[in-house]
Formats: C-alpha cells, sequence, structure tokens
C-alpha cells in the first residue's frame, strides 16, 4: 500500500538572511523539534531518519526514510531515497527557500510523504474491509504527520536551534 501527503507553509525567521539560509540548509537543527521524528541525522548518502506514526489497527510502526540533502541558491531540497528490503518505509521529499524582504525574513517549505506499507494478505470481505480501514487509518495519520510538521519547525526556530 501507498499513501501520500503533502505540506506547504511559510514561516517567518528572526535572524538575518544569511542565518535563515544555515537554518534551511541543516535538517537536523531545522527539525530538531518536530516530536514524530526520531534518529535524525546526515550520513554520507544524506539526511536519515525515522517517522513515528501511530496507525490504529496495525499499532505503532517506526518509519524509516533517507533524503539526500541538496543545496539550492536560496536554500536546500531533500530527494527521497528508496529503501528496498523494508517492509514499511517512507519516502521524505522537500523543498525550503529563504525570501528576504526590507523587514523580515520568511521561511517557505513544501514537504511531500509517501508511505509505503505491506499490510498482511487479506481474504475475502473481511479481509478486503480490515485493508480498506487500515489504509484510511494510516492516511489519517500521515496527514496529520504533515500537519503537525509545521509547529515542530516553529518550536526549532524559537528555540534557536
Amino acid at each position: 500500500m501507498i499513501l501520500e501527503a503533502q505540506q506547504s507553509f511559510d514561516l517567518p525567521y528572526p535572524g538575518s538572511p544569511d542565518q535563515a539560509l544555515a537554518f534551511l540548509r541543516d535538517p537536523v537543527r531545522a527539525l530538531a523539534h518536530v516530536h514524530f521524528l526520531r534518529g535524525l541525522h546526515t550520513a554520507p548518502d544524506g539526511v536519515r531518519g525515522e517517522l513515528l506514526v501511530a496507525l490504529p489497527l496495525l499499532g505503532d510502526a517506526d518509519l524509516p526514510f533517507c533524503s539526500a540533502l541538496h543545496h539550492t541558491p536560496d536554500g536546500a531540497a531533500l530527494i527521497p531515497e528508496a529503501l528496498t528490503g523494508e517492509r514499511a518505509w517512507v519516502e521524505v521529499a522537500g523543498q525550503a527557500h529563504a525570501e528576504s524582504g526590507p523587514d523580515r525574513t520568511l521561511l517557505r517549505y513544501h514537504f511531500q510523504f509517501r508511505a509505503h506499507l505491506d499490510l498482511p494478505p487479506s481474504e475475502g470481505w473481511g479481509g478486503g474491509a480490515f485493508e480498506k480501514m487500515a489504509q484510511a487509518a494510516a492516511r489519517r495519520t500521515l496527514e496529520r504527520v504533515a500537519r503537525e510538521l509545521p509547529a515542530g519547525i516553529a518550536a526549532g526556530i524559537a528555540a534557536g536551534s
């Protein structure tokens, strides 16, 4: 099963344009206060970590991800890498850039999440109904994670991390 969610948002940045750019290009720092991420770190192949989600009917899931980090002239981009061999994983893609105006700097984000989940095979009407319920619950959970992302990044900005 593949589920998708996305989130776009803007956040004011209190520092200089150079500080905003450094913040955007350091995903571990920018995402340090996002409570549903665990083990976030940079590696030679990019940014790695786990997206923690509670999936009703399926239990808690730790969805690993790996995304290449590319610097852009005004920010950064995360390009998802496939994690073959995993039963459940998530693609995390994103673009972030800073826009500086005369009185403030604005951080513009757009994230896309694409979860890959292997469900047990469903048989008959009961199995099909279970699969539909699990898909709906997982979709709602992934959408909630996307909605909570701005608050976590805003907390990182406020903490000056």
